[in-house]
């Protein structure tokens, strides 16, 4: 493989790990590999640190394609708490907010979910990297900073549920660019009449990419022939 010229590579992110984390380590593996201080590195689609799952990065002049890749439609099993909130709608706050779940059904769950299909309003959460005069949310909601962020349009083409075992319910969504599962969690949460946020989050897949393509960062060091490195631990 070419990785000066350009290669787009798929992984299988880890748990714990950001999307700049994989990416700081894949660059640093090849530069290792090839004998050479840089190379241009990107990935085309974030994942949460509480997410694993599908992201394609691609090195060399194949970061060209990153727009292109970043537009395709993606596929997620999520894993829904109902009857609480957390601040960041995931598992990397506490819950700060209880609610009441004795009142949801099996067919109310799926009447819901309904609603979701199609274009729909979204607010990104404000643990998120959208940007608000000029900075990210992140920056703001980690200072205790009120933050406003606007609605916008994002397009859920499939959901469907999964399994249904209260107080969680697992749910499949195929959705396009710039989709956020944790905020659709919230809102599926409210339109409940209760709360929700994400204990678990797999990309499954990325266009045609599916996770079963990917490979994981060892076996990526080992196909390099990187195995004397000490074991890398998942958290930062």
């Amino acid at each position: 493989m070419d990785y000066k010229e350009g290669e787009v590579l798929y992984f299988d992110k880890p748990l714990y790990w950001t999307s700049f984390n994989l990416v700081g380590r894949v660059r640093w593996a090849l530069c290792k590999y090839l004998g050479v201080k840089k190379l241009k590195v990107g990935h085309a689609g974030t994942l949460d640190p509480m997410a694993t799952g599908v992201m394609i990065l691609c090195t060399g002049k194949a970061t060209k394609m990153i727009t292109a890749l970043q537009a395709q439609d993606k596929e997620y099993e999520a894993v829904l708490r109902l009857g609480a909130t957390t601040p960041s709608y995931d598992t990397e706050h506490e819950p700060d907010a209880f609610y009441p779940t004795e009142h949801i059904t099996e067919d109310k769950v799926l009447e819901v979910l309904r609603k979701f299909q199609g274009t729909v309003m979204q607010v990104p959460p404000v643990f998120s990297a959208v940007k608000v005069d000029g900075r990210r949310a992140y920056d703001y909601a980690r200072k205790g900073k009120d933050v406003k962020i606007e609605a916008k349009p994002v397009e859920i083409s499939g959901i469907e549920l999964l399994e249904y075992s209260m107080p969680e319910i697992r749910i499949r969504v195929v959705c396009g660019k710039g989709t956020y599962i944790r905020s659709l969690a919230r809102d599926i949460g409210e339109a409940l009449g209760s709360g929700a946020y994400l204990t678990s989050l797999r990309r499954t897949r990325v266009g045609g990419i599916r996770v079963e393509d990917c490979m994981t960062f060892p076996a990526f060091k080992a196909m390099l022939g990187q195995y004397d490195d000490k074991e890398e631990t998942q958290e930062e």
